[in-house]
């Protein structure tokens, strides 16, 4: 079994020492140090010296046992080296390792792009300390234009060279947010995911910063911050800067927003409308829902008009309300750290823009059954590769989600119809004292629930929704019969107060008689 070993034959290689031959034999036992020993003896050379081995060609030979043999006609030089030489070498590379880092610099413009990256930061920096010094700037014109204008209010007893009697410029502002948004990141329980879907949602059991998250979970289950390419920070500050642009109306007020934000939701689910319709169609009305009444003042159009307010002469007495919604909209969208549709192409945002405009210009009342009647005639043979039919479906989605209180249970429902009946009342009183007209459906003299209530389900939801219906039969359970019940509780509602006001006039007649014939 040790035959192995003793099979070794010792190594034999052929030196060129002062041009005669000479023969070393070493065995594998030997150590680099070793055999550079043996060479130096070998070659008459002193120890210590560093030296090198070369063959024939010139090409240096690893001076340690794995070196390869050769033969008398194949004969290693050994060189002795000098510090001179040494230095040399050691000169030598160095001098490669300075051309090598040259052409690498070269190649890869290491220098250039050094003193690129260091101006840009520097004009970045420059930037940042402009856009500061901006800001501080706009509000200190603002403060002095506020101050300005109180002077001129007070000297002049009232507006001056200004025809608008609601003032715009006392809501909120649109306003940059470049900080990370502190609104806590809500995990939604299965339970709220599923109910999220549905119409029977109960809105008036959450915080704002709960139906933030909401929103911001209705955009990632629809598939759209993928689908868009959303930076969910920037999703985040957009809902944010959404939520602070709504009024502390009574009822156009951000909770409003997210009734009618979570009915579209629910309504793309109850009618499928992912197979129908596109990623970028749900974008849309998912956007135009949560964006269509954006720092509404709580006046309405009429109002608007008839006072000759600066909104009404801005947008030429033409849906004045809805094109300032709009405006707000893409004010928002226009900051960098809001937008979050930066990375979408600039031809589709384009389309996109035009889209979300369209939709909430359609919720103007004064509209609904020019957009109705348009349905009407597509709707029984209706086509969802026909453009023209797609965005009139759309249209009467955002209106039916606009006005579908009534389509939610009664204690979800009935709190809204107090909401819009202060607002009305509000309206109405300011009107009386600007000698304005009033509509008698706002006149806390002339109306009630039922009569605010009845004419509006049976003659504007019933038969909107109805004509949905034809086109998505599943609404009619979860939508349409719960209007029809509303319609009867408040036809109820009615006849009661009919029955007490006759009873009241009754017993009024009988006292007056009675004090006749006294």
């Amino acid at each position: 079994m040790g035959s192995s070993s003793s099979s070794y034959a010792p190594k034999t290689i052929y030196l060129d020492v002062d041009g005669k031959v000479q023969k070393v034999v070493f065995s594998r036992h030997c150590s680099p140090c070793d055999i550079k020993e043996l060479l130096c003896s070998s070659s008459n050379i002193p120890r210590n010296t560093a030296i090198m081995m070369v063959d024939p060609e010139g090409a240096l030979v690893s001076i340690d046992p794995t070196m390869p043999t050769n033969s008398p006609n194949s004969l290693y030089k050994v060189v002795p080296l000098s510090t001179g030489q040494l230095g040399e070498k050691e000169d030598m590379f160095q001098n490669v390792l300075s051309q090598v880092a040259d052409q690498f610099s070269r190649a890869f413009r290491i220098n250039e792009l050094k003193t690129e990256v260091t101006n840009r930061l520097a004009m970045l920096e420059k930037r940042v300390e402009l856009e500061g010094l901006k800001v501080v700037e706009i509000e200190k014109c603002k403060n002095d234009l506020k101050k300005l204008r109180d002077e001129m209010t007070s000297r002049g007893g009232g507006r001056v060279n200004c025809p608008c009697k609601y003032n715009f410029d006392d809501g909120k502002k649109v306003t940059p947010r470049r900080d990370v948004p502190n609104y806590p990141k809500y995990t939604l329980s299965q339970e709220t995911v599923e109910a999220l879907k549905k119409p029977t949602f109960d809105v008036w059991h959450w915080e704002h910063n709960e139906m933030l998250s909401c929103l911001e979970y209705m955009y990632h289950d629809l598939g759209l911050v993928k689908e868009f390419n959303m930076n969910p920070i920037t999703l985040k500050r957009w809902l944010l800067a959404i939520q602070e642009n709504y009024r502390n109306n009574p009822f156009h007020n951000f909770r409003h927003c997210f009734c009618v934000s979570q009915m579209m939701y629910g309504m793309i689910h109850l009618c499928n409308l992912q197979e129908k319709l596109t990623l970028t169609d749900m974008g849309i009305l998912m956007t135009a829902a949560v964006c269509h009444d954006l720092d509404h003042p709580g006046y309405n159009n009429t109002y608007q008009i008839n006072a000759r307010t600066e909104l009404a002469v801005r947008y030429n007495d033409i849906s004045p309300l809805e094109n300032h919604h709009c405006a707000v909209a893409f004010q928002i969208l226009s900051l960098p750290e809001c937008n979050i549709f930066a990375n979408v192409d600039p031809e589709a945002f384009k389309q996109i823009r035009q889209a979300i405009i369209t939709l909430i210009l359609a919720t103007d009342m004064a509209r609904h059954g020019e957009i109705l009647d348009s349905f009407k005639q597509k709707v029984d043979n209706f086509d969802f590769t026909n453009e023209e039919h797609v965005t009139c479906l759309k249209m009467v989605l955002i209106k039916c989600c606009d006005i579908s209180n009534e389509v939610r249970p009664t204690e979800v429902a009935e709190p809204w119809v107090d909401c819009l009946l202060e607002e009305y009342f509000m309206q109405s009183d300011r009107e009386k004292s600007e000698g304005l007209p009033v509509a008698p459906f706002m006149d806390r003299d002339k109306v009630t629930k039922p009569t605010a209530q009845i004419g509006f389900i049976k003659f504007v939801l019933i038969p909107m929704f109805e004509t949905v219906m034809k086109l998505f039969p599943q609404i009619e359970e979860i939508m349409v019969q719960p209007l029809r019940d509303s319609r009867d509780h408040y036809e109820e509602l009615k006849q009661i107060d009919d029955a007490m006001t006759e009873g009241s006039s009754f017993v009024f007649k009988l006292r007056k008689d009675f004090k006749k014939h006294d």
